[in-house]
């Protein structure tokens, strides 16, 4: 042996074998709690402190991110002694000592084992040659070699990633980053099958999709084939070869408890492996105190096998070791058992899963919502009475899971289809946390303990309130690890100084501390064209869901250029890359426009045509369109070109722009119409086409106040009246539906379409994201009123220069179909899967019913159905 170490006289020694998350948190803990008395030696046999693993995904696309725990400070307390590259190889109960593959041994009073998990290795032949993605050197080496793959084969690197769970996902979408095409490849028939149902695995693998990732589910790789060392491709056991470069294993974790088997040689006495219990799939048995059963030896994490289960999330790894240290101040702290709750960090990707997710519970309801307008999956479990919240799944739009996830197991505050927000009721309900509610389930922080850092935090000097996010994070510790509650916590902390008086920062996002309005106003006035420019005079990092697609909306709206080109088809949402609306099965719908509602029988003709031609669902939509469904990706430039050949063009049902101008007959035909209400609502929509905006926008113009058109329901409403229009803003449907308020009456035509234009680019220039008219105007000091000042009375004397972007906007439009079809390279990205542009996708599948098609069910695919799907309103 090299050495016996020691410690201070007089103090308890612990010894903590392990360097990963748990082991820093019960480091960490110790030292909130206070040292005095106590030594912690921490052995990590990394060679790196303690890391962040939940963020490892940016390392593995930026080798220089900095994924540290905590303050490397806190590792300078002289009762605190952090030894990197010391692997523990062996315990010695009967001595309370352990032994290092270095050679040295080290004392204990209290041994906490944190040694968490291997990833599991490809168990056919080839495997050993697969990176694995679990450490920060393995993300490294896969960053290196696709740089040295790409140099030596001059041309993109092919990689496969075997398994398509979390981890699995998070490696495929980086080494895409990295500029390789990448596949996936899962066993099961749909993505993260431990943490979601078929549907909204379906749905998930339809979104990475269209992000340009391949996924072949239910099937199984057989052999990983080489040829002189070099991987080659990935032969499946039905035969197929999947073309590779590199293949990466995640498949899962084993836990690292050979330390409890007594592998590395037994102690004094009785043999290691006789005195612990091990879990049928491994990890060393605990009780709820996180004690083994010999005194004295703790176990945390991902090695630690609680009611038959060893789970690699970091919130249960947290709890562990906050009861551990607890336990050792004398505290009486216990495990509650595991929270699974997780969330997708792949851009672009809303993925969220937590408690009940399969409802598993007697008698559980689940009430399901599947987008066909963006895309989505939503899923909330409840108790048979629709009251007690047990569960849910988010697919695409998962913003409800921030305000579910602290009401796990509570009584819901409004009924549970208010928070399927992708059914186009707004925002989820305002909920006001319970002070005991988890706000932060990684670090188990209670949104009364946020409440209390904001009102007063006793770390910072003079017990000082917070009023910034990244004061509050440090102070409560939420929001320091996944980030998933950080939308929560920033919105407590709002409310909290609102209540307080203090005046709350309205920053985009953390990337930009300017507000959407503040952002577009530089933009306009600096003339900035691309993100990278935007980024690097006013933001941070690289950009996020947030504030990429928000970008794209401002220099959409602000230049009318292709949205896709120069770069910024990576910053669209998932419809507009495909320039058309995802729906639950994966296909797509085609919406031509239909100005004012108001088409030809030869039209109608073009698109009977096209829709018999592809075997498409024909529906008329509530905005006065036609609407076909069934579409598949590759399909689309095809039916494209036949629909603009024709004269049609893009009806933006999947942007945030113009949809639809409703129309009744008015004056030419009703005898109760007072003006032409179809050339009025012709004219508004041929004139506000393709506008960007924070948010969808609609309008409706009615012959007479019979309303017809529902003018009063919609964004803009437009009314006839002997002497001219009535002009009407503000309203939408919805589950929260709102009517339009009167902003001025009896115009003639040329005075309503300058004050929509003055309202629409006033709306555009300062409403916050995703933000409908409705809202804006409620929040504008002096709503209504305001309005009329400004877009009337012309008091911040801007409407000469509103009025001025508005014709530079009608000026440039152009049909982002037609561009699209004009260029060849533009067409490569509509196609089903990369690597075989000429295949089409098998898993799409209908049946016939009332004389058209519908996506086939789950049990008629042979499947199990797992859940009723609300029907879809609003796809306009």
């Amino acid at each position: 042996m090299t050495g016996h170490t020691s410690t201070p006289e007089n103090q308890r020694r612990i010894v903590v074998a392990g360097g990963g998350p748990a082991a820093h948190r019960f480091a960490d803990a110790m030292h909130t709690r206070g040292l005095e008395g106590w030594h912690v030696t921490v052995l990590t046999e990394e060679a790196h402190v303690p890391y962040d693993r939940v963020t490892l995904s940016k390392a593995l696309t930026d080798v220089d991110y900095d994924l540290t725990l905590g303050h490397a400070s806190m590792w300078d307390h002289e009762a605190l002694d952090l030894r990197t590259s010391e692997r523990v190889v062996k315990i010695n109960p009967q001595a309370k000592s352990v032994e290092t593959a270095a050679g040295n041994t080290y004392d204990y009073d209290h041994l906490v084992v944190a040694t968490g998990s291997d990833a599991a290795q490809l168990p056919f032949p080839g495997g050993e040659l697969a990176h694995v993605y679990r450490t920060l050197d393995d993300v490294w080496a896969i960053n290196k070699a696709i740089a040295e793959l790409t140099e030596k084969l001059g041309r993109t690197v092919r990689t496969v990633t075997i398994g398509g769970g979390l981890l699995g996902l998070e490696a495929a979408a980086g080494t895409m980053e990295l500029g390789a095409q990448a596949t996936v490849i899962n066993g099961s028939r749909w993505l993260m099958n431990a943490q979601l149902d078929e549907g909204a695995g379906q749905a998930l693998g339809r979104l990475v999709t269209a992000k340009g990732l391949e996924v072949l589910t239910g099937t199984y790789p057989a052999e990983v084939l080489s040829d002189d060392g070099q991987i080659t491709g990935v032969l499946m056991k039905d035969g197929r070869v999947i073309p590779a470069d590199m293949v990466i294993a995640s498949i899962g974790i084993r836990p690292r408890d050979e330390l409890f088997r007594g592998t590395e040689g037994a102690a004094d006495g009785p043999t290691v492996e006789r005195l612990f219990e091990l879990g049928k799939k491994g990890g060393v048995v605990i009780n709820d105190h996180c004690a083994t059963p010999v005194p004295g030896i703790w176990a945390i994490g991902e090695v630690a096998n609680f009611d038959g289960m060893c789970l690699g999330l970091v919130a249960p790894a947290n709890t562990m070791a906050e009861i551990v240290a607890d336990r050792l101040h004398g505290g009486q702290a216990t495990f509650p058992g595991f929270d699974t709750a997780t969330k997708l960090k792949l851009s672009g990707v809303d993925v969220a899963s937590f408690g009940d997710a399969f409802a598993t519970t007697e008698h559980s309801l689940e009430i399901v919502y599947a987008d066909p307008a963006r895309g989505v999956y939503q899923k909330i479990v409840t108790t048979d009475d629709a009251k007690t919240l047990l569960g849910g799944i988010f697919v695409g739009d998962a913003t409800p899971y921030m305000s579910l996830r602290p009401l796990l197991g509570r009584e819901l505050p409004a009924e549970p289809g208010a928070y399927l927000t992708a059914a186009g009721g707004g925002d989820a309900p305002e909920t006001e946390l319970p002070d005991d509610a988890i706000l932060c389930s990684c670090n188990n922080v209670a949104a009364g303990s946020v409440r209390d850092a904001i009102n007063g935090c006793g770390s910072c000097e003079g017990n000082a309130p917070v009023q910034e996010l990244g004061e509050l994070k440090t102070c409560s510790r939420a929001g320091t690890q996944c980030g998933s509650c950080v939308p929560m916590l920033k919105k407590l902390l709002e409310g909290e100084l609102k209540k307080s008086g203090i005046e709350v920062s309205k920053a985009l996002c953390e990337h930009f501390s300017l507000s959407r309005q503040e952002l577009f106003d530089a933009i306009r006035v600096l003339e900035l064209t691309s993100f990278e420019d935007i980024l690097a005079k006013y933001g941070t990092g690289a950009g996020c869901d947030i504030c990429k697609p928000t970008i794209a909306s401002i220099l959409a709206s602000q230049n009318s250029e292709y949205v896709l080109g120069a770069g910024r088809g990576t910053l669209q949402d998932t419809n507009d890359r495909a320039l058309a609306n995802m729906q639950k099965d994966g296909t797509y719908s085609v919406v031509p426009r239909i100005a004012g509602g108001e088409i030809t029988p030869k039209g109608l003709g073009v698109i009977a045509r096209v829709a018999e031609k592809y075997g498409l669902y024909t529906k008329i939509t509530g905005g006065q369109r036609i609407d076909m469904f069934g579409a598949r990706l590759e399909q689309l430039p095809e039916i494209w070109k036949e629909l603009v050949d024709a004269g049609f063009e893009s009806g933006q049902a999947y942007g945030k722009s113009l949809r639809t101008v409703k129309s009744c007959v008015g004056s030419t035909w009703c005898r109760f119409g007072v003006q032409d209400s179809v050339a009025m609502a012709i004219n508004l929509e041929l004139r506000y086409r393709g506008l960007r905006s924070p948010h969808k926008l609609k309008m409706g113009v009615s012959g007479c106040a019979r309303e017809c058109a529902e003018a009063r329901g919609k964004d803009v409403g437009v009314i006839a009246t002997d002497k001219g229009w009535n002009l009407y803003v503000g309203g939408n449907g919805g589950f929260l539906p709102a009517h339009a308020q009167l902003l001025a009456q009896d115009l003639d035509d040329d005075t309503l379409i300058k004050y929509i234009d003055r309202y629409l680019m006033y709306y555009i220039r300062t409403a916050d994201r995703l933000q409908r008219t409705a809202r804006w105007q409620e929040e504008l000091d002096g709503g209504l009123k305001h309005i009329e000042d400004v877009i009337i009375h012309d008091s911040l004397g801007i409407a000469d220069d509103l009025e001025a972007a508005m014709a530079r906007h009608i000026d440039t439009y152009q049909d982002e179909w037609a561009e699209t079809l004009k260029d060849p390279e533009r067409l490569r990205r509509f196609r089903s899967f990369v690597n075989a542009p000429d295949q089409k996708d098998e898993a799409i599948a209908f049946v016939p019913e009332r004389g058209q098609i519908r996506p086939a069910t789950n049990e008629e695919k042979g499947g199990v159905l797992i859940a009723s799907t609300i029907p879809v309103r609003g796809q306009d």
